[in-house]
């Protein structure tokens, strides 16, 4: 039996306090929406030849490899669409539809496709990115794409070194919710410097916030109900997870204990979420 000493009682409680309220104001709804953003030569659409939304071909094998490797995230978010590699065409559409009424033209989906041989060369052709930021952390991220498929290893992201948004999971609000990281970018000035601070402790947790508050507030204002319902129930223990990341870096614990603290902050997550969602109308 595991015993808790005091102080390890009141750390406890105040890790789960923190949580609950950055919750709470990480994944604020942005009201009033602002939809668009800054149009520029850069930002112009990289790619005048293609669609903008591409689809991947079904593969068995691939499909239930991925559904396994998804198994972790399906059990945290309580959700057996996250990672099921079966995206039905209304989840395309809700991307594809926030993505035109935000002037996101120039943004690449790909709805359960590996394409590495494409995203080299959007990599190489993306001038809206500085070419120093590509041939660095670029090359890093598009090379990680390359070896471990995101068909198989990979979950639902967007790579801002070549502008492209992979969608693997069906559900519309973690599909929109990437395209807010989209979104976020397009109105940076900045963006190889703003994209590369990702990775510094706790700067993750902004960039979330953004693209979840951006996705909470579209729904609000298209009167989505359902929809916001499901980003507050989907996208708040997501936001967890990233909190529970930061905070585990701030102790010297071991990587089970790290695990531990993550899988700890995802309660608040969903106990907010619910509330939020019980509490919307």
């Amino acid at each position: 039996m595991i015993h808790f000493t005091p102080i390890a009682n009141r750390l406890r409680s105040t890790l789960f306090l923190l949580a609950t309220i950055a919750l709470l104001f990480g994944g604020c709804a942005k009201v009033p929406y602002q939809y668009g953003g800054l149009q520029t030569e850069r930002n112009l659409p990289v790619w005048r030849d293609t669609p903008q939304i591409e689809t991947g071909r079904p593969n068995i094998v691939l499909d239930v490899l991925g559904n396994i490797y998804s198994l972790p995230s399906k059990l945290i978010l309580f959700n057996w669409r996250v990672g099921n590699h079966n995206i039905a065409p209304e989840t395309a559409a809700a991307l594809e539809t926030y993505l035109q009424e935000n002037d996101l033209q120039n943004v690449k989906v790909r709805i359960n496709q590996y394409a590495p041989g494409a995203e080299w060369r959007r990599l190489f052709k993306n001038r809206s990115m500085h070419i120093f930021w590509r041939a660095t952390l670029g090359v890093l991220t598009t090379s990680m794409y390359t070896i471990f498929p995101g068909r198989v290893f990979g979950g639902d992201s967007y790579n801002p070194y070549t502008n492209t948004i992979s969608i693997y999971s069906d559900l519309p609000v973690i599909a929109i919710h990437e395209g807010g990281h989209a979104k976020d970018l397009f109105n940076r000035a900045r963006k190889g410097l703003y994209s590369a601070i990702y990775a510094l402790p706790g700067v993750a947790l902004w960039h979330e916030a953004q693209a979840t508050g951006d996705a909470v507030g579209y729904l609000r204002d298209k009167e989505q109900l359902a929809d916001e319902k499901s980003a507050y129930r989907t996208l708040y223990p997501a936001y967890g997870t990233y909190l529970g990341g930061t905070l585990a870096n701030a102790f010297p614990v071991d990587l089970g204990t790290r695990y531990l603290i993550q899988l700890g902050l995802v309660i608040p997550g969903h106990i907010v979420g619910q509330i939020k969602a019980a509490t919307t109308d």
